[in-house]
């Protein structure tokens, strides 16, 4: 997707190779006049029109970008993106080999080739090409071949990502409707360290803006980080429902979410969901962050309330966050 720094528009393509192609070769013939900055953001879950792309666009048409988007779906989904100005699952069309290693290599490869002066890729603090979840692996395997082809891509890695529609905080507090909250060893054994996706969406666009950002790879958390079971407790206690939880077997917790795989709709969860969910979100310290680009991680305690006041019952439609407090941190 190729950016230009002088309006407000947002054009939606059909994605294939030839079209990237035209994309990216079109920017490289734009008008001299015209100061450009690029970026690429492909559409699909996770995408263009995924939780994090959304917030993206959204910046970039406010600093005055015209935003090309290959997408690879029905105009209808791509629709709400005009006025603006993390593939959860796998799919039968696209699974998180296609999304993750080969539609990002070849935008890469493309982006190359035109000389594109800007790409940036958004990969995964715990990738590692031996873990015990697809996704991650497809993630760690994905990021090489971005960096291989592009090296002077700027990586974005991050962890879990928090905010209005999101499916972190929201996959937690819509567990009230099984009566109890399952999770692998009470979720003693898992840390995470959420970050606000509108801080993401921010810098991201800043290292879009600095000279200096290319060819390096920044890690974007939030302030704190906390034990899965504290911070699922926290997220009921804002939302003001009862917390009930269970240990559940992880054989027990893949066999249940093998049903929702299987469901017509979309899914509320998936087996390797079940799996990169209970890993304890990695520190690179070594990395710079968000504070180098100019961004105050925002804390979770501070915007949760905008995500979990949805889940209120009735009783408690007007309770505000004051009522609760805040949820305890971790050094490890």
């Amino acid at each position: 997707m190729a950016a230009a720094a002088q309006s407000r528009v947002v054009w939606a393509l059909p994605m294939s190779h030839s079209a990237i192609t035209a994309i990216a070769t079109s920017v490289c013939h734009s008008p001299l006049h015209c100061q450009l900055h690029h970026a690429l953001i492909p559409h699909g879950k996770g995408g263009s029109t995924g939780f994090l792309g959304q917030c993206v666009v959204n910046h970039l048409g406010y600093v005055g970008s015209q935003v090309i988007i290959p997408y690879r779906c029905d105009t209808c989904d791509i629709m709400h993106l005009c006025p603006m100005g993390d593939l959860d699952w796998e799919t039968k069309s696209f699974d998180f080999e296609d999304v993750f290693v080969k539609i990002p290599q070849a935008i890469a490869q493309v982006s190359k080739e035109a000389e594109v002066g800007k790409f940036v890729h958004v990969a995964h603090l715990n990738v590692n090409i031996k873990s015990s979840s697809r996704y991650l692996r497809n993630k760690a395997v994905g990021e090489k071949a971005v960096r291989d082809a592009f090296p002077e891509a700027i990586i974005v890695k991050l962890l879990d990502i928090f905010g209005r529609e999101d499916r972190f905080l929201n996959y937690f507090a819509n567990m009230c409707w099984f009566g109890a909250i399952p999770h692998v060893s009470l979720g003693w054994k898992a840390v995470k360290q959420p970050v606000y996706v509108v801080d993401v969406s921010k810098g991201i666009v800043n290292a879009v803006k600095d000279p200096d950002a290319n060819g390096k790879t920044f890690a974007f958390v939030g302030p704190n980080r906390y034990l899965l079971f504290d911070l699922v407790k926290y997220i009921f206690a804002v939302a003001h429902r009862l917390f009930p939880p269970y240990p559940l077997p992880p054989f027990s917790y893949q066999w249940v979410a093998r049903d929702f795989e299987i469901s017509p709709f979309e899914s509320w969860t998936t087996r390797d969901k079940v799996e990169h969910i209970h890993i304890t979100g990695m520190t690179l310290s070594h990395l710079p962050s968000l504070e180098d680009l100019g961004i105050q991680a925002t804390p979770l305690e501070l915007k949760a309330i905008e995500v979990l006041q949805l889940h209120h019952t009735y009783c408690w439609l007007s309770a505000e966050i004051e009522d609760v407090k805040p949820a305890k941190t971790v050094n490890i």
